[in-house]
């Protein structure tokens, strides 16, 4: 019996090779996934992608120069668009039933006028106020379908236009309804 017990403890001490295989096998392998990491985040494969259209704010500035330039050189030149955007409105609405819903809405709007952002900017409160009214003035089932968006957007397009139109009635270079198109970018009724 004691000669047993002596095998045992010699077999134990010496270790078993395949575990010692199996240790160097995990430690290459976390080695390797680490390294294939590292490359992957150093060229940004992680990063958030950007959307369409969505540019930074160097990007979006380096545009509407280059987008400033075109227009100057060619002020006819109905191709070149300008951007600028209301976001995250939070409104409330009403259902056909008078069960309060909030809406969330951003819209972005697009023009040949180089300096619509600036003109936004300085109406933004006007715009607003006119958005409220016009969302006030509807039922959240008339807002989930489409016509019922296709109508807001009309009549937001319009009503903005006479708001800018007012803003730069004494500045004869900037031609009338300089805002072509609104898209809507969030529109959430819950």
């Amino acid at each position: 019996m004691a000669e047993q017990e002596q095998a045992a403890v010699k077999e134990k001490k010496s270790g078993n090779p395949m575990m010692l295989i199996l240790i160097v096998l995990i430690v290459v392998l976390l080695g390797a996934v680490g390294g294939i990491g590292y490359v992957l985040y150093s060229k940004g494969i992680f990063d958030e992608p950007k959307k369409e259209g969505e540019a930074t704010k160097t990007e979006h500035g380096a545009k509407e120069d280059a987008h400033a330039s075109e227009a100057e050189a060619d002020p006819e030149h109905a191709n070149v668009f300008f951007e600028s955007e209301i976001k995250e409105l939070v409104l409330n609405v009403t259902n056909s039933k008078g069960k309060a819903q909030l809406l969330k809405l951003s819209f972005s709007m697009k023009s040949t006028e180089a300096t619509i952002e600036a003109l936004v900017t300085a109406s933004k409160s006007e715009i607003i106020d006119v958005v409220i009214n016009q969302i006030s003035a509807r039922n959240s089932e008339e807002l989930l379908t489409s016509a019922g968006k296709d109508l807001l957007k009309e009549e937001l397009l319009a009503e903005v236009n006479t708001i800018i139109n007012e803003a730069i009635a004494s500045n004869p270079e900037i031609h009338k309804n300089p805002v072509k198109e609104l898209f809507f970018t969030i529109f959430v009724i819950k």
